[in-house]
């Protein structure tokens, strides 16, 4: 038997800890060109997805708002995701109000906080650097008080529920400390290369759902270039890209493949079911001689406890 958790086959959505269903796949947006991401938005729920994820940063949130809207499912059967961007973590229902505005919704069903790296707001900079060219850094200000406004936005209806992203055990541990709301998710980068076993552990321990963006490995998807995940791939008669998907969501984590190609977007979502033994094989693949490798890793210039 495999040693990590594993859910029910089939199982199409996990439980948050506010009682809420979040659908085990959901489409990533990060990179995707605003010109392609409204068809890729509308052809992913045409599909069958119910989950779509987004943040401010990614600049193409009004593309993805027109997507939902082509889409003609109504809004109450989605989950719609987005993110803080690190220049607001003094405001982020300001944050919020503009993502709101862009997506064209009257709320979000998750807001995380994207970085636990708050930046200076200067003027419409996005990522403000110092003369030297290191990011500004706010550092009269913690994540850990950007949480304790964010705790106040469940009760104004615009985000049904509030995480985090980016965030590592020891992160999770000092927010924990002062928490009066449990996470309900943590977004990272997770795939068979950076399978993110303690991470995983702890944030099942405490009721918080693990998310996994890049799950196929950043652009280029190397994971599915692996062998191991073409040979267990052929065995199933499945794309690679199913290999991975399943791996994660057999682990009880959320996966955020991106794409905006109708055809894979459609095969993405449809889960395989792996043996304890490919299990296993995938959940150790990463400790292969050159395997490990974390592919995102802006420089903020702190100790995020990786």
């Amino acid at each position: 038997m495999s040693q990590y958790p594993s859910t029910a086959p089939g199982q199409t959505t996990f439980k948050l800890n506010t009682g809420a269903e979040i659908p085990v796949v959901g489409l990533g947006t990060w990179q995707s060109p605003a010109d392609e991401v409204t068809k890729a938005v509308e052809s992913a729920i045409k599909s069958g997805y119910r989950h779509i994820d987004a943040a401010w940063i990614y600049g193409q949130e009004a593309a993805v708002g027109k997507g939902i809207k082509a889409s003609g499912v109504p809004r109450s059967e989605l989950f719609i995701t987005t993110k803080i961007w690190c220049t607001y973590h003094r405001q982020p229902e300001a944050c919020l109000d503009e993502s709101l505005k862009n997506l064209g919704l009257d709320y979000v069903d998750l807001l995380l906080i994207h970085w636990p790296v708050p930046l200076e707001k200067r003027g419409d900079e996005k990522i403000p650097l110092n003369e030297d060219g290191s990011r500004a850094i706010d550092r009269d200000w913690s994540p850990e008080q950007t949480w304790e406004l964010m705790e106040k936005i469940p009760a104004t209806g615009k985000a049904k529920a509030i995480g985090v992203s980016n965030w590592s055990v020891p992160y999770l541990e000092k927010l924990l400390s002062k928490a009066k709301i449990v996470p309900a998710t943590n977004q990272v980068e997770l795939h068979p290369f950076l399978p993110q076993h303690e991470l995983v552990k702890f944030c099942q321990s405490k009721g918080i759902v693990m998310q996994a963006y890049s799950p196929l490995g950043s652009s280029g998807g190397p994971v599915l270039q692996d062998s191991l995940v073409q040979s267990i791939a052929k065995a199933h008669n499945a794309d690679p890209a199913q290999v991975v998907i399943s791996w994660a969501a057999q682990r009880g984590v959320v996966a955020l493949p991106k794409s905006v190609t109708p055809s894979r977007i459609e095969t993405n979502r449809k889960l395989i079911e792996l043996s304890d033994d490919e299990m296993l094989q995938l959940n150790e693949l990463h400790k292969q001689d050159g395997k490990a490798v974390r592919l995102v890793k802006p420089n903020w210039g702190v100790d995020l406890g990786w």
